[in-house]
């Protein structure tokens, strides 16, 4: 019998991982969440969840039945838990951050144990470079057939409550889940190749042997963007990313930005390695990412693309980052550096040393001086 777990039942996990293990054929698919709550509407619905799905002109419902879900801080689910991570095949973590390893873990560990030499594959999917590699060693000890994948997923998502949904005639996850999850169609997920990647039952993943330039790509090109572009929907008092068809200036900012200071770096960074580290590839992945990104079917606030302003602004982040690989590609971000200025203004206020203060704590762990006295003046300068 083959097993799939997920492990976290949010919009990656319902909008990539479940689906393409349904497609697969898996016999058992199995989430591990922790809120009592979605645990129970899953129960209710006998196993069946509800997908919006966003296409460019409309948005369609993908409905999944027969999912057992089990909740870890429960005793007895924890020990179906344990029994169902021994008979798993295919594995994605799709948790807030890396830092809840440390909790699951334990069961993970317990379970393998139990047929340590089983073949197994681990996703892991928490949007960090070293995600898969810092899962194995929380594990604590070598599993010889279990093969561990960092992801890169560009594809935008969202949880959304249940008066929205009902405004927007949106499926909710169940009758009774209080939420639902909105995810856009575009699917090309790329994982980090192993010994036997092509055994994988879950088809829909695109194996690289490097992930690393398409990690840069994600973090300092889409992910640098989208945040760049929510900041001056944001400064245009918008509510949605798609209001922001309404100022093309916007939209002509952001794709300058993106072809012409990101992605002129991170080709010269990439020379060579994939077609899209080149000219023409980049401008053809910058022009569909901003369609993407301002899709009205996808309802995107603006508020969610612009919280945790001090997580974006820091030292390896999205704009702050992304500026430190251009000016290490003698690529000078002019729009990268103005969109961080503003970040930082919201975050500190109009006062330079306010601002050089507040940045230099935030990035109090990182980088050597000489390149963090040169970022602090260039975001103060006026």
């Amino acid at each position: 019998m083959s097993v799939f777990l997920g492990i976290g039942l949010g919009p990656i996990q319902t909008g990539i991982f479940i689906p393409g293990a349904r497609r697969a054929g898996f016999d058992r698919i199995v989430i591990a969440e922790v809120d009592k709550n979605i645990c129970s509407a899953v129960r209710k619905s006998s196993g069946m969840i509800s997908i919006n799905i966003a296409e460019s002109n409309k948005v369609r419902v993908e409905t999944i039945e027969g999912i057992e879900i089990y909740n870890p801080s429960d005793p007895g689910d924890l020990k179906a838990l344990v029994s169902t991570a021994r008979d798993a095949d295919e594995i994605n973590t799709a948790l807030p951050s890396v830092a809840f390893y440390k909790h699951i873990s334990p069961w993970l560990k317990e379970g393998f144990d139990l047929d340590p030499d089983r073949r197994r594959i681990i996703y892991t999917s928490e949007n960090n470079n070293h995600a898969a590699e810092l899962l194995e060693k929380e594990l604590g000890c070598e599993f010889r057939n279990t093969s561990f994948a960092n992801t890169v997923i560009g594809k935008m998502s969202s949880v959304v409550n249940a008066d929205e949904c009902k405004s927007r005639n949106l499926a909710m996850l169940t009758d009774t889940a209080g939420k639902g999850h909105l995810v856009e169609a575009f699917n090309k997920i790329f994982i980090s190749s192993f010994p036997g990647v092509e055994k994988r039952r879950i088809k829909d993943l695109i194996p690289v042997k490097d992930l690393y330039p398409f990690e840069e790509a994600k973090l300092y090109g889409h992910n640098a963007i989208h945040f760049l572009l929510g900041l001056r929907a944001l400064e245009k008092k918008l509510t949605y990313m798609h209001e922001i068809s309404k100022y093309p200036e916007i939209t002509a900012y952001a794709l300058s930005a993106f072809t012409d200071e990101c992605g002129k770096a991170l080709c010269r960074k990439w020379k060579n390695f994939d077609n899209l580290f080149t000219e023409a590839g980049f401008k053809e992945y910058a022009e569909d990412l901003i369609c993407r990104m301002t899709n009205p079917f996808l309802m995107d606030k603006v508020e969610r693309i612009c919280r945790d302003l001090d997580r974006k602004m820091g030292w390896d982040d999205r704009l702050v980052g992304t500026a430190r690989v251009c000016l290490a590609q003698e690529v000078f971000p002019e729009k990268i550096l103005e969109s961080a200025k503003f970040a930082a203004r919201e975050l500190y206020g109009v006062d330079p040393d306010k601002i050089k203060a507040g940045l230099a704590l935030l990035w109090k762990d990182a980088g050597d001086s000489t390149e963090k006295n040169r970022l602090l003046e260039l975001l103060t300068k006026c």
